[in-house]
């Protein structure tokens, strides 16, 4: 029978519409090609649906569609979802960049597509979704329509499943950079030479935070990338807002985007710098800083030095920071949930001798779905804290 079978009582995942699927649940594997697509069946023989599989990866299969629906089938559906939801969130004359297919939280398994004005960018995480990759490419620039499609999958998870990482031009025209609209404000974003897809997406409910709280503060924008957190800030009246990444091109970007919305010059310095370091430094004059670093813990053998990582940089800012003043942090990593960061948030706290409250919660933004039957798909999570 040219199909998964999995082990007696290990079928209760996949029941429960997670999409996932671990070696060690498997019973029988058919001869296949890895990133074939195959039926997986219950030890009893029942179909519980139809899963991409790679027997090099410790996540052997991953679903792409449930009980009797066909697996083609399933992924168009998926697709059509995904882009009604996106159509019922934005209007595209305020936003016109979002995120179209959310990976698990949008029911396709390794693959994330967001949609820069009319520039497409696809990343792809595995095998199974490379080799779906033209049926992917026709149903949404068919729905669509894309000036260009770019790849920017250069993810190290594609290693464990034998790929290599890849960025290039899909279809369309080359496109290094494009003007996006996000609330009604513009920014650049750059293909050539930005991270992830080009711009943080997952960031614009935290961006229309940041905008409500800035006013009359002196803003610290910590890991600013492009300075999107910077600009919202002084739209929001801040009396300054300065910024600080390692890498010279974001900055470089970041004063471009203080251009395009004619932000003055004097509103904020530019620091081209290792944030541990810099907050290190002689004080500057900030009641609100912003700490959105990069994922510390890539993979769960990292928690405990990223939780080390996240300790210290809040630590810094929280003896940086006037009294009273507002410390807005982040952590993407999935792997430190929520009550770890906050755990981890208190003892930076405790060791800097701050009195530290939330005001608040903040999540991934709402074009991020988080599936339900797979909580996985839940990484973002952040606190707007008041210190004094």
């Amino acid at each position: 029978m040219n199909a998964v079978v999995l082990k007696p009582g290990r079928d209760k995942a996949v029941l429960n519409r997670h999409h996932w699927i671990f070696s060690g649940a498997i019973r029988d594997l058919p001869e296949f090609e890895n990133g074939a697509v195959l039926p997986v069946r219950s030890a009893g023989g029942d179909l519980l649906g139809h899963g991409y599989f790679n027997r090099k990866s410790s996540i052997t299969g991953r679903m792409v569609s449930f009980g009797d629906e066909p697996p083609e089938e399933g992924i168009r559906r998926s697709v059509e979802r995904a882009l009604a939801l996106r159509t019922r969130l934005f209007d595209p004359t305020v936003t016109n960049a979002r995120r179209l297919i959310n990976a698990e939280g949008d029911g396709l398994p390794g693959l994330i597509a967001d949609f820069y004005d009319d520039v497409l960018v696809l990343q792809i995480a595995t095998l199974g979704m490379e080799k779906l990759k033209p049926l992917i490419l026709d149903l949404l620039a068919g729905a669509v329509r894309p000036r260009a499609v770019l790849e920017k999958s250069d993810l190290p998870a594609r290693r464990e499943e034998g790929l290599v990482e890849t960025e290039g031009l899909l279809a369309g025209e080359r496109v290094d950079k494009v003007r996006i609209l996000e609330e009604g404000i513009p920014y650049w974003v750059s293909f050539a030479q930005g991270q992830k897809t080009g711009f943080f997406l997952d960031q614009r409910e935290s961006r229309k935070l940041v905008r409500d709280f800035a006013a009359g503060r002196r803003v610290l924008n910590a890991f600013s990338y492009t300075g999107a957190f910077s600009v919202c800030a002084l739209k929001g009246g801040a009396a300054r807002a300065d910024s600080v990444d390692s890498s010279a091109s974001a900055i470089a970007l970041a004063r471009e985007n203080f251009e395009l919305n004619g932000l003055p010059a004097d509103s904020g310095v530019f620091f081209t710098a290792d944030v541990f370091e810099f907050l290190r430094e002689p004080a500057l004059d900030h009641d609100f800083i912003i700490l959105d670093p990069p994922a510390f813990a890539k993979k769960k053998a990292d928690v405990v030095a990223a939780c080390r990582g996240y300790k210290d940089i809040n630590r810094l800012a929280f003896l940086r920071v006037r009294s009273p003043g507002l410390v807005l942090t982040f952590s993407c990593s999935h792997h430190v949930d929520e009550g770890l960061f906050q755990q981890v948030v208190f003892q930076a706290a405790l060791e800097a001798g701050r009195r530290v409250r939330i005001l608040q919660k903040h999540r991934q933004a709402c074009d991020h779905p988080i599936n339900i039957y797979h909580p996985e798909t839940s990484y973002l999570k952040g606190f707007l804290l008041y210190v004094d």
